[in-house]
C-alpha cells in the first residue's frame, strides 16, 4: 500500500464518540522504512479534548491464546487517559510489530489479522456540596455525673450539713456555680479546701441540691430556692 497509508475499520461509538482503527500495512511514518506495521485508534466524530482510556489487543488465531496486548486501562486516572484534542486526533503505535515477523507469526492467517479494541471515555463530573444529617444520641452526661457522686469516686469536697456529711466534686460544682467557682478557684478562694460547712439548710434539701446540680435538672422549689442563692 504504502508508507503513510491505513486500512481503516468499521466506525463504532463509544461513550457518545465515534472511532476507528487505522492499520498501516508499512507503516505510518517514512523513516521506519516500512520495517513496521502501525496501529492507531482514531477520533471519527467531532470532539474536543476527550479524554479516553485505549486497549488494543493482536489475536492469536493458533488458538494457543498467546494474544499480544497493549492496553492503557494499567494507569492511574491522573495520568493515565490520552486526551484526542480534535477530530482525527490518533492514540497507537507507530511501531506495533516488526513486518516480516509479523508475516511469519500465528497472528496471521489467510492474510488476516484479527484485532481487538476496547474504548473507555473518561468523563468529569462535578458535584456540589452535600448537606448530611447525622443523628446525636441524647446526652447521658447527667446520668455520668449522678453516678460520680452517688459513687463518690473522685469526690475532692465535703459538706457538712447539721449531722450529715456528703461528699462531691470541686470541678463540676464551680462549672455550674459562680460562687462556688469563686469559693474553691478563685483570687480569694482556698483550692485546698476540702470541707465546708453548710447552715441554714436542711440535709434533705442540700442533698436534693447537690443531686440536680450534677445531672443539671431542678425540680425541687426549696432546692431551686437554695439554687439561686449559688446561681446554679
Amino acid at each position: 500500500m504504502g508508507t503513510g497509508k491505513h486500512i481503516s475499520s468499521d466506525v463504532f461509538t463509544v461513550g457518545g464518540y465515534d472511532w476507528a482503527i487505522y492499520f498501516y500495512p508499512d507503516g505510518k511514518n517514512p523513516e521506519d522504512s516500512s520495517m513496521y506495521v502501525s496501529v492507531f485508534i482514531a477520533l471519527a466524530s467531532d470532539g474536543t479534548d476527550v479524554r479516553a482510556l485505549f486497549e488494543l489487543t493482536l489475536m492469536d488465531q493458533s488458538g494457543k491464546g498467546k494474544h499480544k496486548v497493549h492496553s492503557h486501562f494499567d494507569r492511574a486516572l491522573e495520568s493515565g487517559p490520552y486526551t484526542l484534542k480534535y477530530r482525527g486526533s490518533m492514540w497507537g503505535y507507530k511501531r506495533f510489530f516488526k513486518r516480516t515477523t509479523l508475516e511469519s507469526s500465528d497472528f496471521l492467517k489467510d492474510d488476516c489479522l484479527s484485532m481487538h479494541c476496547t474504548v473507555g471515555v473518561v468523563r468529569t463530573r462535578t458535584e456540589g456540596p452535600k448537606q448530611y444529617i447525622v443523628p446525636l444520641p441524647a446526652s447521658d452526661m447527667g446520668q455520668n455525673f449522678k453516678e460520680m457522686l452517688e459513687s463518690g469516686i473522685g469526690s475532692d469536697i465535703t459538706f457538712e450539713v447539721g449531722e450529715e456529711t456528703f461528699r462531691a466534686h470541686k470541678l463540676i460544682l464551680a462549672a455550674r456555680s459562680p460562687v462556688f467557682r469563686a469559693q474553691f478557684f478563685g483570687l480569694i478562694g482556698n483550692t485546698n479546701m476540702d470541707k465546708v460547712v453548710e447552715e441554714d439548710v436542711e440535709p434533705a434539701v442540700f442533698k436534693v441540691f447537690l443531686l440536680e446540680s450534677h445531672v443539671l435538672i431542678l425540680d425541687d422549689l426549696n432546692c431551686f430556692m437554695y439554687a439561686l442563692y449559688y446561681d446554679v
